[in-house]
């Protein structure tokens, strides 16, 4: 996982020392040396994260945190606040200003890299949302704006074996948002996984012995229900294994105790906010793509928006020098089955190899019916070697139990050939990448049908 990351500072030492040890880990870095300069920069450098000093002359890093948050074009971007001053006040101001970490030096370089890899992730799937609501609007399906102003009370779970842990909690949090506590998690998690889920954050203490914090974090994310739904975990200051741990499966943000009451509520609301944004952007795509963009089928994406969207992932890779792949796939000797058959059979085929196609790919791919039985899948930041993966776990979902074509106990055998491209560079043009992996698919139907095959590079 790499990204590009503005490192916004007016100390040079500063500046080289963070640039050095970031691309050492193969992050992109550009720099600032102040407020003013940073603000400039920010359209032609298009970071992923900005790392922000507080302590600057002239415009200090709070101001700039606020300018940025305060601009529709720039405030989906990660900030996380650097300073020298380990003062409660600076990071309550900071996340108050709408960032999204706070760090003091000396930074502990693995705390770093998790947390942003962790923030890379979360700004990857926020991305893949505005891109597919960019596309929508382009096609003049406007979507109800996102935005991340919000008074509403958040809807608050917090988790302990501790009622009184709880209780400070809750009255904490208890002037701004609406706060339901859990005593026990282990009954209430089944239930979490068949209800739709009212919260917009969880708390979780990982300080905690009456049940495994890290393990309960786990089923939290894997949950259908409760995977999109931000964790804060609170943690204890010499308790660096298991932050890392959590940071590294996802957690959205963490607290280290003793619990100070501003500042849990300064990241709760940031959380919160997150949150309903990211809502928002789901809820606008969802809208749109109900009016015109998808099939009325198999419920994927139709060509028309396909082709839209591809598009506007050729021209964000190619600036952002990322890779990008896609699937042509095709059903095996499809006439034969709406010969034998009928229509109504081929129709349910093409039902359920839709969703066993989704279940195979991943939350950020997109998979497009394009033709009678041709789809097409976008694999977003993927390179052909990981889609030739996602193109053979597509290709063996299919393949490997019969599909039903009638209410009895009908059945038919079903495959798929998939043919995988990825985009060549900068002069790839829109309908050479698109047949490069048709090309990919012709080979793999002469070389037997239900085979993968890459296109030539």
């Amino acid at each position: 996982m790499t990204a590009r990351i503005l490192v916004v500072d007016d100390n040079p030492a500063n500046v080289r020392l963070l640039e050095a040890k970031l691309s050492a880990e193969y992050f992109e870095v550009v720099t600032a040396t102040s407020g003013a300069t940073a603000l400039e920069s920010i359209d032609d450098t298009k970071p992923d994260i900005v790392l922000l000093d507080v302590m600057m002359p002239g415009m200090n890093g709070i101001e700039v945190c606020k300018r940025l948050k305060a601009d529709a074009s720039t405030h989906h971007i990660p900030i996380i606040m650097v300073t020298a001053l380990d003062q409660l006040e600076d990071r309550v101001r900071g996340l108050d200003a709408g960032a999204d970490d706070f760090l003091t030096k000396p930074i502990n370089d693995v705390s770093l890299f998790c947390r942003i890899k962790s923030l890379v992730r979360l700004k990857m799937l926020s991305d893949e949302l505005r891109a597919r609501a960019a596309s929508s609007e382009v096609m003049g399906l406007l979507p109800p704006a996102a935005n991340m102003a919000d008074a509403r009370p958040g809807k608050v779970l917090a988790i302990d074996g501790r009622a009184s842990f709880l209780e400070r909690v809750k009255t904490a949090l208890a002037a701004k948002h609406e706060v339901t506590t859990m005593l026990d998690p282990a009954p209430s998690l089944a239930h979490l996984a068949e209800t739709p889920v009212p919260y917009e954050l969880i708390i979780v203490n990982l300080d905690e012995g009456q049940f495994d914090g890290l393990r309960l974090c786990s089923q939290l994310k894997s949950l259908e229900r409760t995977r999109q739904v931000p964790i804060l975990i609170v943690v204890a200051p010499d308790d660096q294994p298991r932050l890392l741990r959590a940071l590294d499966m996802g957690i959205n943000d963490y607290i280290v105790r003793p619990i100070d009451r501003l500042e849990l509520l300064a990241r709760v609301n940031t959380q919160v906010r997150r949150s309903r944004y990211a809502e928002q952007l789901r809820l606008s795509v969802q809208a749109s793509l109900e009016l015109a963009v998808t099939d009325s089928l198999t419920g994927l994406y139709n060509r028309r928006y396909m082709e839209t969207h591809l598009s506007h992932l050729m021209e964000h890779s190619i600036n952002r020098g990322k890779p990008l792949s896609v699937l042509a796939i095709d059903v095996d000797f499809f006439k034969p089955i709406n010969d034998a058959h009928g229509h109504d059979a081929g129709d349910k085929v093409l039902q359920e190899l839709a969703s066993r196609m989704q279940d195979s790919i991943r939350n950020v791919d997109m998979a497009c019916r394009v033709g009678g039985e041709e789809f097409t899948v976008i694999l977003p930041a993927t390179d052909i070697e990981t889609a030739k993966k996602i193109a053979e776990r597509v290709r063996n979902s299919v393949s490997s139990r019969p599909f039903p074509v009638s209410a009895g106990p009908g059945v038919v055998s079903v495959t798929v050939s998939i043919g995988v491209a990825a985009l060549a560079g900068p002069r790839d043009t829109f309908e050479d990448f698109l047949k490069r992996a048709d090309q990919a698919l012709y080979a793999a139907k002469r070389g037997g049908r239900n085979r993968v095959t890459l296109a030539a590079a």
